[in-house]
């Protein structure tokens, strides 16, 4: 009986070497792994959605508060409260120092327009259109007493819009490294 464990003891530990053996001999990695391919021009349009804080990149549309009114009792609400005070997501109208609001944080109108565009609703973030995207900029906006109710909203009027904070963040003008501008 120990002759065959001993046996057996010597075919494990002689298979864990062989087995080792051929790991430590694999070939090396590709440079390249064959999938995928380049991503077309009208694929990356499709990506290609930021928005500058001077409206580079704005698109064609527009929104008053009471366009968005609807649009935000529908999609923003349940998250950000009626009034937008905040519920499950934080406020975003309010223009105390006491907590990061539009009203009280954001130093570009266009950043917002940015956001909404992109990430917005939580659970359907991409799906809005420009217009409705212009009218929820305008309704926040209006919210925090930053601009009218019949105020329009549009590639022109929204990066002309002066936040109340913008003045309190200072322009990354440091030189001398890479610089990303």
């Amino acid at each position: 009986m120990n002759a065959t464990r001993t046996a057996a003891a010597g075919l494990t530990t002689g298979w864990l070497i062989a087995v080792a053996a051929q790991a430590g001999a694999q070939p090396a990695k590709p440079e390249r792994f064959g999938l995928g391919r380049p991503a077309t021009e009208a694929e990356i349009a499709v990506l290609d959605i930021d928005v500058g804080p001077d409206g580079a990149g704005l698109p064609i549309g527009q929104g008053r508060a009471g366009d968005g009114a609807p649009v935000w009792a529908q999609a923003c609400a349940v998250c950000h409260g009626a009034a937008g005070e905040g519920g499950t997501a934080g406020p975003v109208v309010g223009r105390g120092q006491d907590r990061p609001t539009v009203g009280s944080y954001w130093p570009y109108a266009t950043t917002l327009w940015d956001y909404i565009n992109r990430a917005m609703p939580r659970n359907r973030p991409g799906t809005l259109t420009a217009h409705e995207v212009y009218g929820l900029v305008a309704w926040i906006l209006a919210a925090n007493e930053i601009i009218g109710e019949a105020d329009v909203m549009d590639a022109e009027t929204l990066p002309a819009v002066l936040m109340p904070a913008r003045d309190q963040f200072v322009p990354d003008d440091r030189r001398g490294g890479p610089e990303v501008r």
